[in-house]
């Protein structure tokens, strides 16, 4: 069996689960790891090439993003230019019908895929959503996430100048409503209060009860651990008073990267283009034989 060949574009949190998820599937292997020039230093990973830029790997696959979600774009449409699928967990919401679209165009125009969003949530929790919505057309969902801590959100708050550190808890207060609690260690010379200003005014916060903390050590506070909450209460038919639920807890970077990895499998039989989740069948994330599949699952 010929393996797809996945390159892993950026190796911090989500970078380095991916390539366990990689070495742990039975239809892949590692083609390289793509890095900041600053960071090489001579250093590779393990067995792996390591390089700059996509076109120093040979036989690419597929390109698996696991940059900022704010660098997604830039990122994905360079491997799209080279006729590279790619895949990512770009996760601010509201930009992401924004993004599909302009990956879409980038995707057709090069005659390859690309599959956004495509972390637990956006991602695999958009599929539970879309079939509790499915199941009860009429009524409400929510969305409750953690406790636990949100790397997007702790991403974007690193970026921010002045911040030496950051960590960024989700707090679920019910509804679908949540508490942004955010540590941050401040560089000498930066003010705190600008700082969490700056941080409360941010598209990640914007929406949501934010409180900025300071403190002297963010790495005493750190646990990946995460979760979700999927309620829906609505009516079949016409008949009401139906209530589904989902829970999970999680590793949160363990689990992005799995969803990473099945979903670049999916992108190998998936037509030129730009998909979420929702549009691509789930029996494509899966290795192996269809047939198998349906006798196992359904």
């Amino acid at each position: 069996m010929k393996k797809i060949r996945a390159a892993v574009v950026g190796y911090g949190n989500i970078g380095k689960y991916v390539i366990e998820a990689l070495e742990a599937s039975p239809d892949f292997e590692v083609a390289g790891i793509v890095r900041r020039a600053s960071s090489l230093s001579g250093v590779g990973v393990g067995d792996y090439p390591t390089v700059s830029s996509l076109e120093q790997l040979e036989g690419v696959d597929v390109a698996i993003l696991c940059t900022p979600s704010r660098k997604v774009e830039e990122s994905a449409k360079r491997a799209l230019s080279l006729g590279i699928p790619t895949v990512d967990s770009f996760d601010i919401h509201s930009k992401i019908v924004d993004l599909r679209r302009s990956l879409d165009a980038a995707a057709k125009q090069h005659g390859t895929v690309a599959i956004i969003s495509a972390g637990w949530d956006p991602g695999s929790d958009s599929i539970v959503r879309s079939l509790m919505q499915s199941l009860a057309p009429k009524g409400i969902s929510y969305t409750n996430f953690g406790p636990g801590m949100s790397m997007g959100h702790t991403v974007a708050v690193k970026a921010i100048e002045g911040v030496k550190a950051a960590l960024s808890m989700t707090i679920p207060v019910g509804t679908g409503i949540h508490r942004r609690m955010v540590y941050i260690e401040v560089e000498e010379g930066y003010d705190f209060d600008k700082i969490a200003a700056t941080i409360k005014a941010d598209p990640y916060f914007v929406n949501d009860e934010t409180h900025v903390k300071q403190v002297a050590s963010v790495d005493e506070l750190k646990d990946m651990g995460h979760g979700v909450n999927l309620v829906r209460k609505g009516v079949s038919g016409k008949t009401q008073n139906q209530l589904f639920e989902f829970n999970m807890k999680i590793n949160n970077p363990a689990l992005t990267s799995q969803v990473l990895v099945n979903v670049a499998r999916a992108s190998m039989k998936q037509q030129p283009g730009c998909y979420t989740m929702v549009e691509i069948p789930v029996i494509d994330l899966l290795p192996g034989d269809r047939e198998e599949w349906i006798a196992h699952l359904v």
